[in-house]
Parts: C-alpha cells; structure tokens; sequence
C-alpha cells in the first residue's frame, strides 16, 4: 500500500473512531472524567484522532524496527561472518546473510554479492574491488534506511500539530470564559466553569500528544542512528578484509 493511501486511511479512521467516542463520553455521567473530557468542546476529537495516529505510527515503527533487527543476536551475527570472511568461507556468509533477515544483514550480503562478482571478473585491482564494493553499500544503504526512517517525519509532525492544535482548544476556551464573564450583572459561573475546563483539557491532551511524539521521535531516530552506525562499521570492516585478496 502506498503511503499516502496508508495516511489518508489513518486519518480518515482515526478520526471516525475518535468522533464515536466524543460523542460516547456525551451521554456518560456527569460525575465521569470521560464526561468532563467531553467538556472540551468538538477541539477534543480532533486531538484525540491525532493521539490515536501516534499510537498508530509508533505501533509500526516497533513492528518494522523489530522486523530490521533480523533474527538473532546482531553482535554475534557480526562476530560470525567476520569470521567466515576472515577463513574464506563467502558462500556461508552469504547464507548467514539471507538467514538472518536483518536490514544490516542485506546491506553486507551486497558487498559479499560484489566481491563474488569481481572475483569471477578476475579483478586483481584492490583499489578497483574496494571502491565497487563501497559503491554496492551505498546503493543497498540508500534502500534500507529509507525504510528504517518511514513515518518518522509523520510523528514529528504530529507532535508539533498536537500541540498547536491544544493551543486553539485553550483559546477557545478562554473566549468562552471571558465571554461569560462580560455579560452584564453577575458572570454566568456555568459558562465561565465549562470555558475555563475546555481551555485546560485541550492544553493537557495537545502537551500529552506533544510529548508522546517528541519522545518517540527521538527513541526511534537513535534506533535508527544505531543501525545505520553498525552497517557503516561492519561493512568498513569486511569491504578493507576483502580488499587483501585473502578470501577466495
């Protein structure tokens, strides 16, 4: 599914859901903090579709992150195929490779792939071998971390517009706080109450989506540092192995 179809359906259910809801906590009783939720005013559903697509995104990016990290412990799946490289051992590296199903595992399967290629070439150049197989890890990094990085620029944005979106909540409350209290006579206390309550309880859910998203950014953004960390420095180390002409 495109992506712009996967957030065009996200944003059309999420917001069904959340508008469902808004009108479920109507008819709780007065007493009950969904009530009270509900006493935010229409600016409420809004923020609750934007915290539902957060939990969406995140859910994804778990699901997607924990599908790179591949099967097995990387560390060790590392140690191993330096060491196949290291006897000579291509062929079992490369299926170590499709085994493991990681996003740093098609990134090194590309250079083995290069070197394989090269040797049945008779390329003897090391400079020649070593700046092709550089050439393969860039090519295969360009297609992996781009999928590493997906939706994370969606959840940064999120984060921003909660917050925004909770601000025109609390302005809106306040206009009807103050719109209560310049009547003439006595300020009409249900409306000041009921302006002043939908300022604050659009404030608290648009900081809570606001807080939500910064900090899932940022856990997922030095997820994906990490990786993109460990590709680089295996991929340095295999591509300046195989550049001695040892394995065959």
């Amino acid at each position: 599914m495109k992506h712009g179809v996967f957030t065009g359906l996200l944003i059309a259910l999420t917001y069904a859901v959340s508008l469902g809801f808004y009108v479920w906590m109507g008819t709780t009783p007065p007493e009950s903090i969904f009530h009270a939720v509900w006493k935010g005013g229409p600016v409420v559903s809004v923020l609750i579709a934007l915290i539902l697509m957060l939990v969406a995104y995140i859910v994804e990016r778990i699901i997607a992150l924990n599908k790179a990290s591949g099967k097995g412990n990387i560390p060790e799946f590392v140690r191993s195929l330096k060491q196949d490289i290291e006897n000579g051992a291509i062929d079992q590296a490369i299926a170590k490779c499709n085994d493991h199903q990681s996003s740093l595992a098609a990134v090194l399967r590309s250079v083995l792939d290069r070197y394989k290629q090269l040797v049945s070439f008779n390329v003897t150049d090391r400079e020649k071998k070593i700046s092709d197989m550089e050439k393969a890890v860039e090519e295969a990094t360009a297609m992996e971390i781009p999928l590493l990085e997906k939706n994370l620029v969606s959840i940064s944005t999120i984060a921003s517009i909660s917050t925004m979106v909770g601000l025109l909540g609390t302005t809106l409350g306040m206009i009807r706080a103050f719109a209560a209290m310049a009547t003439s006579g006595a300020p009409d206390a249900v409306q000041l109450s009921l302006g002043i309550s939908e300022a604050l309880f659009n404030t608290a859910l648009g900081i809570f989506g606001g807080i939500v998203g910064i900090v899932t950014y940022n856990v997922f953004t030095s997820m994906v540092d990490r990786f993109s960390y460990m590709i680089d420095e295996a991929a340095f180390y295999i591509i300046q192995t195989l550049g001695t002409d040892k394995p065959e």
